[in-house]
């Protein structure tokens, strides 16, 4: 990479930083939500450096949907394991079978929105004050409308139009008993910018990521990953192809991408030269126009 992009990365690494330190200082008891993907794997390697020769000072937390995929698992066991770091991993599947979740039936059902419930169920049950998340400007433009520290009132909602102001880096993290916030360091980066610092790095990454053979099916102009939750139309056939993931979530709404990106270098590669969108393969958003908003204002990621 040229020495501008060094520098430019640089700048983003410093302020990510400097947004984790403020949580630290301001909050009492943070997590930093923990899904497996490049970000929070990007956001659990900038709070160890942060906070360096300290153990990571967060919690991680993990909405566990029962439906991810199992190379995300072991990376998070492993990953954990290795810096001896606190995991609390909250289930869908526990909402569904205490009544506070309804398990969505037919060809699109997903668990992805029944992630909100169990997500705020786990902050009042742990009564975390501030959740650290993953969330970039550049992904979808609901996320664009965010602050690095943002809202939430006591019953996890987000209210867009009522945002406080951050000039000169200034956060203001005060609140009422039973509101929380949700912080955003890697508001100010890009896909582009999260897998040049994964290179710069060497930071280690699930194998989903990488070209792999994977059995998949095709629907609405999305690559979806077969499991045998899934439930096929009759027009649609299982077929097994060269794929890698963009962005990892639930099994029922992450696209799969078709590729022979097979490192880092291939990958940043890749992405320079796509004109799709890092969310554009996520079956999840194609739900609605504001799908994303909506469900943000709920109190989702």
């Amino acid at each position: 990479m040229s020495g501008t992009s060094i520098n430019h990365l640089n700048e983003l690494e410093n302020e990510a930083i400097y947004v984790m330190r403020e949580v630290a200082a301001q909050f009492e008891n943070p997590a930093l939500l923990f899904s497996g993907g490049k970000d929070s794997i990007v956001m659990v390697h900038l709070a160890m450096k942060a906070f360096w020769p300290q153990k990571l000072p967060f919690t991680l937390l993990h909405i566990d949907t029962g439906h991810n995929f199992s190379e995300t698992l072991e990376f998070r066991d492993t990953l954990v394991k290795k810096l001896d770091a606190r995991l609390i991993v909250a289930y869908v599947q526990d909402s569904i079978d205490q009544g506070r979740a309804v398990e969505e039936t037919g060809y699109n059902a997903s668990r992805n929105t029944l992630q909100t419930i169990t997500l705020l169920d786990a902050i009042e049950k742990h009564k975390f004050d501030a959740l650290l998340g993953g969330g970039r400007r550049d992904e979808e433009k609901a996320r664009a409308k965010e602050r690095f520290f943002s809202h939430r009132d006591e019953f996890g909602q987000w209210d867009p139009k009522n945002q406080r102001p951050e000039l000169w880096n200034h956060f203001n993290g005060k609140m009422k008993m039973g509101e929380h916030f949700r912080v955003f360091p890697l508001s100010n980066w890009t896909e582009m910018d999260v897998w040049q610092y994964i290179f710069q790095d060497n930071i280690e990454i699930p194998s989903l990521y990488f070209t792999h053979k994977r059995k998949a099916f095709f629907r609405d102009g999305v690559w979806l990953a077969w499991a045998p939750f899934m439930k096929l139309k009759s027009t649609e056939k299982v077929v097994e192809k060269d794929f890698r993931c963009r962005t990892i979530g639930d099994i029922t709404c992450t696209g799969l991408y078709e590729s022979h990106a097979d490192n880092l270098l291939d990958i940043i590669k890749e992405i320079a030269a796509t004109r799709i969108t890092e969310r554009g393969t996520r079956f999840d958003d194609k739900r609605s126009e504001a799908a994303m908003e909506d469900r943000k204002k709920e109190g989702y990621f």
